[in-house]
């Protein structure tokens, strides 16, 4: 079935009416009124037809008579003969003809498309984007691959349209047949997440790899991150590269022309309570104090608001020159945890600072010295895969204009649309959004989709929220390590629980992290027992977010009292009691015990009188 055909069918079933047809009843009357007036006009021309012996008849009475003699197809034969000799002109004259009625349908439909992207690109009104989709419908029916396109995804991800995967997916066939690679990037999206169909890695592939022979920017973004990372293909740092590079020389020209300001990336997880850095929103008050202190050389501070402005999160805007002034500050100080920041600010580039291997790879250097886990970490990428060159252009890739995608994303989220939500989420995440991968963990974990997913809820989210830790988010570390040690998608297992639990302990500063470290060492949970341990991370806790005071204050009380209890069994009380000399102790301090001895009794008759 043709790409337009299957369209009108698939509007149909989700009673959408394309304008084109909103007057069918009128066209077909008018289609059955012409064709009666033809057939009228026929059974006219059969009344006044002559029969072949009359009509011969007729030119030999005109021939006798002396007129022009008249041709096969009854025209006079001079004019036949003129005729015949513009034959030649009448074609092209036809073609030109045809060829300008051709373009005016070409505008036509091109006028149509790009008025209804436009609407759909400046307004974010309902009403507006439905009158959209009305002109792409249109534009759709007059034959425009790229309004089919448009209408597929959106009936896909329910943009103003009646969320329908199938219909979809039937339209993204068609269309995929006919070599658009828009459509068969969505096919290669729905074979490797199993939405719409069979689960299917190897296909989503084929179609990927198709896609982006076909020039789509997106697929290359896709195939880019896979082989970077090793995501269902050998991990290839040069293969990762090429794709990237692909799509970012198309970014960056495109950047440098529009100038375009990005969509904010909204984290859905910020809603979470938790202690990271990533938790709750602070409070201006405390924000001011960690600011004064750090002014006076608190290094801990100066780390903390660095990462904090770094990353983003709890009410605070990600600042780059900010995050750079103060772990800059805190480097100055001889923080290891600064150093691997500022090799990591480097590795990446932003706006405050230019990307530089050489100098992330000092910074690195430098706090690997100390033993410190970012920068021995940052080290060992940076020889083992020539660290920076695929980053820096898969965050150029990240500029590009389908990040717009995350705006409709979370507009969904907000209006309840968890479906459309999810799903969009979710092919950003196949693109490398770390942001992204851990809202689609989010939502699979914490909301309900209507969506027939081949695979489990908790499984799935713990595929995102690998993909989201290896980026360096530490909250989705610590949810790995939750998934571990209660068996979320996984089967139980206290080791791997801890070992995430320590990387985002010691490369994020995570004081969640160090909580649960601190636990399972109390109660020796993937790992020896070990109270001194238990308490040094209680305490690193809460030095390092306020908001952890109150549980590790009740977590050390707790571990106080099982010492007490611990060195109250394994006494020997007796032998206490009889190296305790009453005697001696009673002479020196008689006094003291005399006057505790009626500050008792004397507390003992206030009571006894007040009650």
């Amino acid at each position: 079935m043709a790409p337009h055909k299957l369209l009108l069918f698939v509007l149909l079933i989700t009673t959408i009416t394309p304008p084109s047809l909103a007057n069918t009843d009128s066209n077909v009357t008018q289609e059955q009124n012409n064709q009666t007036e033809k057939e009228d006009v026929e059974s006219e021309d059969d009344n006044l037809s002559l029969e072949p012996e009359e009509l011969k008849r007729y030119q030999v009475n005109v021939e006798l008579k002396g007129e022009p003699a008249l041709a096969q197809n009854g025209q006079p034969a001079a004019i036949a003969e003129e005729v015949g000799n513009n034959a030649e002109i009448l074609p092209e004259a036809n073609t030109a003809q045809q060829e300008t009625v051709k373009s005016k349908e070409e505008q036509e439909i091109e006028d149509l498309y790009n008025n209804g992207t436009k609407i759909l690109k400046r307004s974010r009104d309902k009403n507006l984007r439905k009158e959209g989709y009305k002109l792409l419908v249109k534009a759709a029916d007059l034959g425009s691959t790229k309004a089919m396109e448009r209408i597929a995804y959106a009936l896909l991800f329910g943009d103003q349209l009646p969320q329908n995967v199938t219909a979809a997916r039937d339209l993204f066939d068609a269309l995929a047949e006919n070599g658009s690679h828009k459509a068969q990037t969505a096919l290669g999206f729905m074979y490797a997440t199993g939405i719409g169909g069979s689960y299917n890695q190897p296909k989503a592939l084929v179609y990927y790899t198709f896609a982006a022979l076909g020039g789509n920017f997106v697929a290359h973004m896709i195939l880019g991150y896979r082989y970077l990372n090793g995501i269902n293909l050998p991990q290839h740092c040069e293969a990762a590269l090429v794709h990237y590079r692909t799509a970012a020389k198309y970014v960056a020209d495109n950047v440098a022309l529009n100038g375009e300001t990005l969509p904010e990336k909204v984290r859905l997880t910020e809603r979470a309570g938790n202690f990271s850095s990533n938790g709750q929103i602070m409070e201006l008050d405390l924000y001011q104090y960690f600011q004064l202190i750090a002014e006076k050389g608190d290094l801990q501070s100066q780390v903390g608001l660095g990462q904090l402005h770094l990353t983003g999160g709890k009410g605070i805007e990600q600042d780059f020159k900010k995050a750079f002034y103060y772990l800059s500050k805190a480097a100055e100080g001889g923080s290891a945890n600064a150093l691997g920041f500022l090799g990591k600010m480097y590795s990446e580039g932003n706006e405050a600072v230019p990307q530089s291997n050489e100098i992330a790879l000092i910074y690195y250097r430098m706090a690997a010295e100390r033993d410190n886990p970012i920068g021995l970490t940052g080290l060992g990428l940076a020889y083992l895969y020539g660290k920076g060159v695929s980053v820096l252009y898969k965050n150029v890739c990240e500029r590009g204009q389908w990040t717009e995608r995350f705006l409709s994303a979370y507009f969904a989220y907000k209006e309840n649309d968890i479906d459309s939500a999810f799903l969009q989420y979710l092919f950003l995440a196949e693109q490398g959004y770390e942001t992204a991968q851990s809202n689609t963990a989010h939502v699979l974990e914490y909301e309900q989709t209507s969506l027939n997913l081949k695979i489990d809820c908790y499984h799935m989210a713990l595929i995102y929220w690998n993909r989201a830790a290896a980026q360096g988010y530490s909250y989705a570390r610590i949810k790995l390590g939750d998934y571990y040690f209660y068996g979320r998608g996984t089967k139980v297992d206290y080791e791997t629980a801890a070992i995430h639990y320590r990387l985002a302990a010691e490369q994020q500063r995570s004081a969640q992290a160090m909580f649960n470290l601190a636990y399972m060492y109390e109660y020796g949970l993937g790992t020896e027992q070990d109270l001194h341990l238990a308490r040094r991370f209680y305490n690193l806790a809460a030095e390092t977010s306020t908001d952890a005071y109150i549980p590790v204050f009740l977590a050390l009380f707790k571990l106080g009292a099982i010492n007490f209890i611990h060195s109250v069994q394994y006494t020997n009380l007796s032998e206490v009691w009889k190296q305790i000399h009453l005697d001696r102790l009673l002479r020196r301090h008689w006094d003291l015990c005399l006057i505790m001895i009626l500050s008792l009794l004397l507390a003992v008759l206030t009571a006894y009188r007040h009650g």
